[in-house]
């Protein structure tokens, strides 16, 4: 069911290209707002120069979201706006881009969208944050408390799994092979989210009071389910006898310690250190809502939102019905 804003308005979104992005922007175009998208110059544009078919409906501008002359010049070009929507993120989470893109990128749009008379700003963030132990996550923390001090209101959305993350072994197991998981694939548990899903409920956060000036953890429908789950449903609609293999995360650890040790000596193993770290992290921990006072994830205080569960995304793919494009984030 599509969603009409009663008051529609110039919205300035960043990180559009991505699936989450161009979701967020159908979203926002189809609530009737007035859509900038400021993109890569690198974006290519099937059809028409500055048009990309599915950002049908909105505006595209190129430039540099990390040079705030661009972000100035290019972006808002002097116009007035609304608010500002981004679902940016930087594609590796290494330390450089973390703090190049999660932070200090955001922090120049945030600038100029003042100086644009911007009051609103609605923020993708990820729920991983509550739990930070790698640079991105830093990184995005500084941003939000830097947005939570800037005097504009705002929605920071948290978000759990997304299922492109969570489709990564569909071929693999098609071809005869084995579901691999963690442990005993039990130790994990997440509320995935699908990209139209989230992209509806970051473009609703314009018009909800009750999602203003407040963090938004947020997940897909239905009960929390670990990969053990994810494994069993795959298997049951593929029609095949579940084969899962065992990884230890002690392998993990070891890759780490190398590459660390490596790392010492050669920036780029340096980098593989820390993409090895973001894998650990996603394979041990839960991406629901941590209660402070337990230290545990709890999956009844993860509120969910949408219509569409993991499951019903599997069979699409299994028809050929949907595709996936992984990011750089996925462990398998």
């Amino acid at each position: 069911m599509s969603y009409r804003s009663p008051a529609p308005r110039r919205v300035f979104v960043i990180g559009g290209t991505g699936t989450i992005g161009r979701a967020t922007v159908r979203a926002l175009v189809s609530a009737g707002h007035e859509v900038v998208c400021f993109v890569r110059p690198s974006t290519t544009a099937p059809g028409s120069a500055g048009v990309l078919p599915e950002f049908e409906g909105a505006v595209i501008r190129f430039g540099d979201v990390t040079d705030p002359a661009s972000v100035t010049r290019d972006g808002f070009c002097g116009e007035r706006f609304d608010a500002v929507v981004s679902c940016l993120a930087s594609r590796t989470g290494v330390p450089r881009d973390a703090w190049a893109i999660d932070h200090a990128a955001h922090v120049t749009v945030l600038d100029a969208a003042k100086a644009a008379g911007v009051t609103q700003m609605v923020l993708l963030s990820a729920i991983c944050v509550q739990k930070p132990l790698l640079a991105f996550q830093h990184a995005k923390l500084a941003f939000e408390k830097t947005l939570t001090e800037s005097g504009v209101d705002y929605s920071i959305v948290r978000a759990t799994a997304f299922f492109k993350s969570l489709s990564g072994q569909i071929d693999r197991v098609k071809k005869g092979k084995s579901f691999l998981v963690f442990g005993d694939g039990t130790a994990t548990a997440c509320k995935p989210i699908s990209d139209d899903d989230l992209g509806r409920f970051m473009a609703e956060c314009l018009d909800d009071a009750s999602r203003r000036n407040r963090i938004l953890p947020i997940g897909g429908p239905g009960e929390a389910i670990t990969p053990r789950d994810q494994a069993d449903h795959l298997f049951a609609l593929l029609n095949r006898k579940p084969r899962i293999s065992s990884v230890p995360v002690a392998l993990l650890d070891t890759i780490i310690a190398v590459l660390s040790t490596l790392g010492r000596f050669a920036p780029r193993l340096a980098d593989k250190a820390e993409l090895a770290r973001i894998g650990r992290y996603y394979a041990t921990e839960s991406m629901l809502v941590l209660d402070p006072a337990t230290g545990q994830y709890d999956a009844a205080a993860t509120p969910s939102a949408g219509s569409e569960t993991l499951f019903d995304f599997y069979t699409r793919l299994i028809d050929g019905d949907a595709s996936v494009e992984r990011g750089d984030h996925a462990v398998f």
